[in-house]
């Protein structure tokens, strides 16, 4: 019998098997609405769901949580789990201090605690040359536990006055995009009344001499604006500065320069082009455009008198150019660093050297240049790792490693000699000396290579049945690059291997490869995924019965997708904080996100409509079919995706499924996309997460020694 037909039929008997293993779901009444858009006909069943706060809904969501807590069970593997993920995770890592006066202020979380808090100490008359201890003596400054005592609220320092005595901070009501921001006088430790209200801010900080403040708030309504504000005033007599003509699908990035002289305004438009503007705050006139309509994106940063920026304009792998600020022009600009075969991420200047981070297929190099673009050496780093470069010290600077397998630890370098000593080891204990990465390449739909990053215990050989979770995802110019994660070093711990696949969309090959996977390209996305998951069942690494994938946010539309284009290829899908209703994505009003339409599409265009319903997940579930088993996670605060499609597909694939495996929801009232959750509640979801996805893999659990 052909190897896929023989797929089918394990699959029929394992759905026959679970139709009695799991309880049904709660029922969720069905009332059809239909819209109908561009000539064709939608139903969509559950749009009462989409009222968060009918009292129909907060019951739903109350039998959902119910179900989802007796589908994982309180069982054993659970257990190991939380116990070994507590360990991974109650650990700091290295405290880089803001010096504002007298004092140096940190954010972090006592390993006693459940949330992070913002604290001080004095600072030392020299520079601090060896790792600060998290468990010193601080003085905490403000404790989100006394604004909100569930510990669903945090608090993160903007910025302080230059004198030292006034700090910015921003106060975060759970998992909701929006913060209020304050400012507090360090010296009396009060707040003034100058606040700003909930909402979405994008650059803050406070002007040269101290006695007021530029913010930049978006609007859903408006779209983003540059204010100043002065301490002391009314805000309704804030100036404000530029912005006018932008709508809340654009952001706008602020930079301060020239000791205060200059603004520079990045306007971007979505995630794949950028508009400039100079604003030379002594000469009495307005911003002045630097560059507009350009296909490409920009990177500002002031660097000794000039403007440097990072861009991909003529140059999809980027590089850098500098403005003279007397000569703005585009034909005189000057080129620092020139584009290479490798994808340019970012740049340090140390001294007189510029230190350039890039990847090289999907791993990091830095590579070190003269100020005048000279290329003068390269930091030797280990394979297949995530690496970054900060300065400490005259010839030394800090670097920071990390693999999929490699907890993040840091290492002093001379600069000169390259020779490296130990600075902080992790903490995290995990060895990893016991696993080991590959790097793989596989083949997509219509003959596009990529790499796929694998991890596993060091001598494993492909079996053909070993658990395997995959993950991708694939989109806004993010490069997916091999980092140490918990839930990752819990998976191979327990046997299985832990697969990360580079998708288009993303940006680890340029602006050419992010292009190729958004607007009319998204669909290359998730054959890409698609094709990474035969390739681990046609290499041996594992069967459909025993793959599992994951993916959160964007990643969570790429499972989506690639759940109900493919349910035949996974026995669980976990699909965390998702966008799923592509098709109605643009009449969500209540979302901050109205950029995203400039990466997914906007239904209301014709054209982008039709490439939105070939891929929209809650659009394409069928009835009938035997979809794998499913664990969707989300929350009342997330407003940057709107949570009512976690709702509304959770219902349409319990409804749908035939297969008797599990469609699960959690849902958290105080969570969202900016997080909303104490530590334990972390804890307590990732174990949650991992128990559910390794038990229907069939693993049992092992205590790990």
């Amino acid at each position: 019998m052909p190897y896929r037909s023989l797929v089918l039929v394990a699959a029929a008997l394992l759905a026959g098997a679970a139709c009695s293993a799991y309880p049904p779901p709660p029922d969720t009444r069905r009332d059809p609405v239909v819209d109908t858009l561009h000539g064709v006909a939608i139903t969509d069943d559950y749009r009462w769901l989409e009222d968060q706060d009918s009292p129909e809904t907060r019951a739903w969501i109350a039998e959902q949580n119910a179900y989802a807590g007796r589908i994982v069970g309180d069982t054993p593997l659970r257990q190991v789990l939380e116990s070994r993920l507590r360990e991974l995770m109650n650990v700091q890592g290295a405290l880089f201090p803001r010096r504002a006066g007298d004092y140096e202020y940190f954010t972090f979380r006592r390993p006693d605690r459940e949330v992070a808090a913002i604290y001080r100490r004095s600072a030392p008359d020299e520079p601090q040359r060896d790792p600060i201890d998290p468990d010193g003596d601080f003085e905490m400054v403000i404790d989100p536990l006394d604004i909100h005592p569930d510990g669903t609220t945090s608090v993160s320092i903007r910025d302080f006055s230059p004198d030292g005595n006034l700090m910015m901070y921003a106060i975060r009501d759970g998992g909701q995009d929006e913060v209020q921001i304050r400012v507090r006088d360090l010296t009396t430790g009060e707040d003034l009344p100058d606040r700003l209200p909930n909402f979405l801010y994008g650059s803050t900080f406070f002007d040269p001499e101290g006695t007021g403040f530029y913010y930049t708030p978006r609007s859903r309504e408006f779209g983003p604006r540059v204010r100043h504000h002065t301490l002391g005033t009314d805000f309704a007599d804030d100036i404000e500065l530029f912005g006018e003509g932008h709508g809340p699908e654009k952001f706008i990035n602020t930079t301060q320069g020239g000791d205060g002289r200059y603004l520079v305004y990045t306007v971007r438009h979505g995630w794949a082009r950028a508009d400039v503007y100079l604003h030379d705050l002594r000469s009495g006139g307005g911003p002045e455009p630097l560059i507009v309509s350009a296909p490409a994106r920009f990177d500002p940063r002031f660097v000794r008198g000039e403007l440097y920026l990072l861009t991909d304009v003529d140059a999809p792998n980027n590089r850098v150019m500098a403005v003279d600020l007397n000569r703005t022009d585009p034909s005189s600009w000057r080129e620092v660093i020139a584009e290479t075969d490798d994808l340019l991420m970012s740049y340090q200047i140390i001294g007189d050297e510029i230190y350039a981070n890039y990847l090289h297929n999907v791993s990091s190099r830095i590579v070190r240049y003269d100020m005048d673009g000279t290329r003068t050496g390269e930091i030797p780093l280990p394979e297949y790792h995530t690496a970054t470069l900060r300065p400490w010290g005259e010839g030394t600077g800090l670097l920071t490693l990390t693999s999929l397998v490699t907890p993040t630890h840091i290492v002093s370098i001379d600069l000169e000699t390259m020779e490296t000593e130990p600075w902080l080891p992790s903490a995290v204990p995990f060895d990893g000396e016991r696993y080991e990465v590959r790097q793989v390449w596989y083949t997509s739909a219509d003959g596009t290579v990529a790499p796929m990053y694998l991890a596993h215990r060091r001598g494993y050989e492909p079996d053909g049945d070993t658990p395997t979770l995959l993950y991708g995802y694939g989109g806004f110019n993010s490069s997916q690059t091999p980092r140490f994660n918990t839930g990752a070093a819990a998976w191979v711990e327990q046997g299985g291997v832990y697969a990360v696949a580079t998708l288009r969309g993303g940006g680890e090959f340029g602006e050419t490869w992010h292009r190729a996977g958004m607007l009319e390209n998204k669909p290359n996305v998730f054959d890409d995924f698609i094709a990474a998951a035969e390739w681990l069942i046609d290499n041996g690494y594992t069967n459909p019965d025993r793959l599992a994938i994951r993916g959160v946010s964007n990643g969570g539309l790429l499972v989506g997708a690639a759940l109900t284009k493919r349910p035949d290829l996974y026995r669980a899908v976990f699909c965390g904080l998702p966008d799923l209703d592509m098709v109605r994505f643009y009449q969500f009003t209540d979302s901050n996100n109205m950029p995203a339409l400039l990466e997914y599409g906007n239904s209301a265009v014709r054209e982008e409509f039709e490439v939105l319903r070939t891929f929209s997940p809650y659009q394409n579930v069928r009835d009938g079919t035997a979809y794998p088993a499913v664990m969707l996670t989300q929350g009342d605060l997330d407003t940057r995706v709107p949570p009512l499609q976690a709702r509304k597909m959770a219902a349409r694939l319990q409804a749908a499924t035939s297969s008797g495996l599990p469609v699960i929801l959690d849902y958290d009232p105080r969570a969202g996309h900016a997080g909303g959750r104490t530590f334990s509640r972390n804890v307590r979801n990732s174990a949650m997460e991992l128990a559910f996805l390794l038990g229907q893999l069939g693993v049992e659990g092992e205590v790990v020694q």
